[in-house]
């Protein structure tokens, strides 16, 4: 027979991963993404560094974002059936 535990602070970490998943950090993120698309715009910051911000900074910073948040969306999917099955452990089921 298999052990199964559900600690008080299996639940907490769990719903404290989920409040960061699902609040702040992705809002986060998203903040960082309109200001990088802001300052990708030649009419607010131009020359030449602004032009390899455009170029190169930014397109690989963009793709890590993009990866960060869908990384983040998967999480927050394993974390649903995560929780569902801490708490049916902790109840015996």
């Amino acid at each position: 027979m298999s052990r199964v535990l559900s600690t008080e602070e299996a639940r907490v970490a769990i719903r404290q991963i989920q409040s960061i998943v699902s609040g702040g950090f992705t809002e986060q993120i998203s903040h960082l993404d309109a200001q990088g698309r802001a300052l990708s715009d030649p009419n607010i910051w131009d020359g030449p560094l602004a032009s390899q911000f455009r170029s190169i900074t930014w397109p690989e910073t963009k793709v890590a974002l993009d990866n960060v948040k869908h990384e983040l969306e998967r999480l927050r999917t394993q974390l649903e059936a995560i929780a569902q099955n801490i708490f049916t452990a902790g109840g015996g089921a």
